[in-house]
């Protein structure tokens, strides 16, 4: 097989993704896996098959792919603005259940507006969750007061109807250790059910309120209040997680990006197929994630990838390795990973697959 390439090991993906469906349920809380992490559509259907409610995305592109592939309820956890957006966005709305995020009132007649002006074409009412800031500093309002403002002048504007409330505890994969991701992961849950509660004594509806991010979920998803999450980086995990502590070895990782020894010119030095354009530079938030290096070559422990360029990564240590020798390399992030292969190779024992990234580059 030509290098570089993704090779998925299909039994421990199915293994990652029945665990995180029998922690939500062991949890009482609903699944609504993220997709920016896979693309694929074949993956999506096998969390949708283990229990999952629907899935998340990041972008209207790829809520249009997953539309295609028969997926019917989707959260776009992002915000929408332009006509553009607006216009591809009712038409997805009229043949899937749909929901998208906002954290401005702007933000929310902007799209209130857009839907009032589709007339007879688009006689429905959009749902739309609030986006709040549990301590990433991205988007979303701040918790409590904010939300509450929001969330009523929300309630003022026709065709929206709130359904909920959505973070992101991102900023956990900045986490120094295990009990700072604990700590994160707790007060990601407490901040939510905390507005959940503000808004409901305001006598405001709140049916959903979500949590995301592989790293805190097996702790936020216990919080008593939290009714859904939104994982996704959990079907492959990667050298980030096992930084983390999330996994407890580099077995549970399914997504593994194999590169060939094209060059060994010094005694101390190999260079691999896969640089930048196979790998990404990606080190966590932050710059902090407790990686070493640019990924993690199986069976080579004293070996570190220490640099990349666009098609090449330098690999420097001791090692037998000799120019021609095929490497399997657990990136650091294997969401930056997926997005940059057009296609990935899924095998089950000895039987092949290939699965076409049909997300892949849905910037838009």
């Amino acid at each position: 097989m030509d290098t570089p390439r993704i090779v998925i090991e299909e039994q421990r993906l199915d293994a990652n993704i029945e665990a995180m469906a029998a922690m939500a349920r062991k949890a009482g809380v609903a699944l609504r896996p993220h997709i920016k992490s896979h693309k694929l559509p074949q993956i999506a259907h096998k969390q949708l098959a283990a229990g999952a409610c629907g899935i998340t995305v990041a972008k209207l592109g790829e809520a249009e792919v997953m539309a295609e592939h028969g997926i019917k309820d989707i959260f776009i956890a992002n915000e929408m603005m332009g006509p553009e957006k607006f216009a591809r966005l009712h038409a997805l709305a009229r043949t899937v259940k749909l929901a998208v995020g906002v954290d401005s009132l702007e933000g929310a007649k902007a799209l209130a507006e857009s839907i009032r002006a589709q007339g007879s074409r688009m006689q429905r009412i959009l749902d739309v969750l609030i986006e709040v800031d549990s301590g990433l500093r991205r988007c979303g309002v701040e918790p409590g007061k904010e939300v509450v403002r929001l969330a009523k002048d929300i309630s003022k504007l026709q065709n929206l109807r709130l359904r909920g409330i959505f973070t992101h505890a991102g900023h956990s994969y900045g986490a120094a250790d295990r009990t700072e991701l604990e700590k994160i992961a707790r007060a990601e849950g407490k901040v939510m059910v905390e507005s959940a509660y503000d808004l409901r004594r305001e006598g405001i509806e709140v049916e959903v309120v979500s949590v995301g991010a592989t790293p805190t979920v097996a702790i936020s998803a216990f919080v008593p209040g939290v009714t859904e999450i939104r994982p996704g980086n959990y079907v492959f995990y990667d050298a980030m997680q096992l930084a983390l502590g999330v996994i407890p070895s580099i077995e549970y990782c399914s997504l593994r990006v194999h590169s060939t020894v094209i060059s060994h010119p010094a005694p101390n030095r190999w260079v691999l197929d896969a640089g930048s354009k196979a790998l990404s530079l990606d080190k966590g938030a932050h710059g902090h994630s407790g990686v070493e290096g640019h990924g993690i070559i199986i069976g080579q422990p004293q070996l570190r990838l220490v640099r990349l360029s666009e098609e090449h990564g330098v690999a420097e240590g001791e090692s037998s390795l000799k120019v021609g020798d095929v490497v399997e390399i657990v990136p650091n992030h294997a969401c930056t990973v997926v997005n940059l292969f057009d296609e990935v190779e899924v095998w089950h024992g000895a039987e092949r697959e290939v699965w076409a990234v049909a997300a892949r580059g849905k910037n838009r």
